[in-house]
């Protein structure tokens, strides 16, 4: 019975405590990939492609601003009005402007003479039928102050450039051509770059047809949003020109992927700033694990020292409950146990046994004369001679005061036998000026079918008898 109420409880403590870290840590990894998602959709995703867009705006409107003051230079107006008498002159103004500002490059193509005139000199004549000059064209044909552009820029190895173009109009705004400035397309892939390590996002550039234009994680050109997976089903809202930045959510690969996007005007193309939550996630879900093992292992443990505790405990309450304090003896309750025992063995194998009573003769006077500290000292003395003197079969109880019984397994004689050599021993005890110590026993055989309570009777009969007759002595029932 206690070992199955044992088990229950230890059962229940497992379940609790399993049970609550297991609670407590899925609470926590759900709050906290709650937290982390709220916390890049409304502010981590949205910073990161907001500083990408100032930066991009940033790089951009300087230049812009710079072939603004070109296209309202008198000197270059005037040069051209004067009929662009020396190139020498636009050269160094160009060389000038691209070294001041560093820029990849600058320009100015004549509507009259139709000459690309750079940094280095004149670099060609715009034909209308050359496909590296439809942008001059196509720029006349805006009726736009400014454009800006990504081209091959034939002067730097076809190097592709973001082109700032500015109308050059002259005092009575008639067009005297195009000038303007160059940025390598680099710069600002190297600025998409330098963002993504920082921040751990995927960038890319997109236009309107959904072309991927520049992406540092090295995708090409001719990819196309509407072509990736998951992509696709935002990409028609996405190249949605607004206002309002866009946020989207989708899967590609098994993965969870959050989008946000940002039309940059300048450029006509959409800033795509992509956070693979799944991968965020993978460090919060090793530490759930992590949790979990230590809750486990914190589990065991705390089961393991209950485990010992109820152990130690239960063990101590059970030697509280079998044993006499004093002696460390049986006691009473815990005799009769051994009795029922005895007595079940010997309806079944016939086997026989006896009870040995005894008790010291005048242990009254010895408390009375020196004290229950020596008498508790006796106690212990004869306890100790009577289990010298016993066998390793007897039960030996102390069954109240300064009485003592043994249940002797075998017949009469060799109770008496055993009992005699207790006596004797007993009788050699001494301590300090207390009274020579003696005993008187009672002996009795069990006769099949007889009550303890009888057997016991007549054992102490028995001793009775030894004590009124001179005690010291061992008497049988």
């Amino acid at each position: 019975m206690a070992v199955s109420v044992k088990s229950k409880l230890i059962t229940i403590l497992c379940f609790i405590l399993f049970t609550g870290f297991l609670c407590v840590n899925l609470i926590n990894y759900f709050s906290v990939k709650k937290t982390m998602r709220e916390n890049e959709i409304y502010g981590s995703l949205p910073l990161t492609r907001d500083n990408i867009y100032t930066e991009i705006q940033r790089d951009l409107m300087r230049p812009v601003f710079v072939s603004s003051l070109m296209a309202h230079d008198t000197f270059l107006k005037d040069w051209v009005l004067e009929g662009e008498q020396s190139t020498g002159m636009v050269e160094k103004y160009l060389q000038e402007i691209k070294n001041k500002y560093g820029f990849f490059t600058a320009f100015f193509v004549s509507e009259k003479s139709g000459k690309y005139y750079y940094h280095d000199g004149v670099l060609k004549r715009i034909k209308m039928g050359d496909e590296h000059d439809v942008w001059y064209y196509n720029f006349k044909a805006l009726y736009k102050d400014y454009d800006i552009v990504i081209d091959e820029n034939q002067a730097e190895e076809n190097t592709l450039t973001v082109f700032i173009n500015h109308r050059l109009n002259d005092y009575n705004n008639n067009l005297l051509g195009v000038t303007g400035v160059g940025l390598e397309l680099q710069r600002i892939t190297n600025l998409l770059s330098a963002y993504q390590v920082k921040y751990d996002r995927d960038i890319y550039l997109v236009d309107r047809e959904g072309n991927i234009q520049m992406h540092p994680g090295g995708k090409t050109l001719a990819d196309n949003i509407y072509n990736e997976e998951g992509l696709r089903d935002v990409a028609k809202d996405a190249l949605t020109v607004s206002e309002i930045s866009g946020f989207y959510e989708y899967d590609r690969g098994g993965d969870n992927i959050f989008l946000t996007v940002r039309y940059i005007e300048e450029l006509d193309w959409f800033l795509f700033v992509e956070n693979n939550q799944s991968k965020s996630l993978e460090g919060l879900r090793k530490n759930l694990w992590q949790n979990m093992f230590l809750g486990f292992f914190v589990s065991i443990l705390v089961i393991l020292i209950n485990i010992f505790t109820v152990n130690f405990f239960q063990s101590r309450l059970e030697k509280m409950a079998s044993t006499d304090e004093l002696t460390g003896l049986l006691n009473r309750r815990a005799f009769e146990n051994e009795f029922r025992r005895a007595e079940a063995f010997a309806e079944r194998n016939g086997t026989a046994f006896s009870i040995i009573l005894f008790d010291l003769d005048g242990f009254k006077a010895i408390n009375d004369t020196c004290g229950h500290g020596t008498g508790d000292e006796i106690l212990k003395k004869v306890t100790a001679t009577a289990i010298e003197k016993i066998r390793q079969v007897d039960i030996f109880a102390r069954w109240g005061g300064d009485e003592f019984i043994i249940l002797a397994y075998g017949g009469e004689e060799i109770a008496v036998a055993i009992a005699e050599r207790i006596r004797a021993g007993i009788n050699l005890i001494s301590c300090g000026g207390a009274p020579k110590v003696t005993v008187s026993c009672g002996v009795s055989k069990y006769i099949p079918g007889e009550s303890m309570d009888s057997l016991i009777k007549r054992a102490d009969e028995a001793l009775y008898e030894a004590k009124k007759t001179g005690r010291d002595k061992v008497t049988s029932a």
